[in-house]
């Protein structure tokens, strides 16, 4: 059986699709420049190295730039008197074994230290009596600029320990 259609007298229309856009689209990319953006301040803040501590405020800091450096070791004595070796909490006797294994294979034998302005005394001592006997040379004390003075780098004071 032969298929038959109806014929009509319109003529046959054809649908032109519109011509190509030779423009880019950027506004996908913005949109997912923005969410970048936002996951990388909401990350940021979480990437310091260490423990965060209330930092002491100090007039007159001398600049240590070697204390942001990845590899820098820096020991931290929080508010209730606890020790962390950068992110890791430990006994401060346990301090001088760790430090020395970590100062071997090092010619700058510097360990930073940063210690909450509300921490006991007796706690900061008692973590830089330890890292002496780790044979540090240099102990870097990581101080904060006081607001309103004269700006100048992220600050740091630093003793010279050796023995005596």
């Amino acid at each position: 059986m032969p298929i038959t259609g109806i014929k009509t007298d319109k003529p046959e229309m054809k649908h032109n699709a519109p011509p190509p856009v030779a423009d880019i689209n950027v506004t996908p990319m913005v949109d997912v420049m923005l969410v970048l953006l936002i996951i990388f301040m909401v990350i940021t803040p979480m990437l310091s190295k260490g423990v965060s501590v209330d930092l002491v405020k100090t007039k007159n800091p001398i600049a240590m730039q070697a204390a942001d450096k990845s590899d820098a070791i820096l020991v931290a004595v929080t508010r209730n008197g606890d020790s962390f070796l950068n992110t890791t909490k430990m006994a401060p006797e346990d301090l001088p074994s760790k430090v020395k294994d970590l100062l071997t294979s090092r010619l700058d034998k510097t360990v930073f230290l940063k210690a909450d302005s509300r921490a006991r005394y007796e706690k900061v001592v008692t973590v830089v009596d330890n890292l002496r006997a780790a044979g540090v040379d240099q102990l870097g004390l990581l101080t904060e600029q006081i607001q309103g003075e004269k700006p100048k780098t992220p600050a740091a004071g630093t003793t010279k320990t050796g023995g005596q």
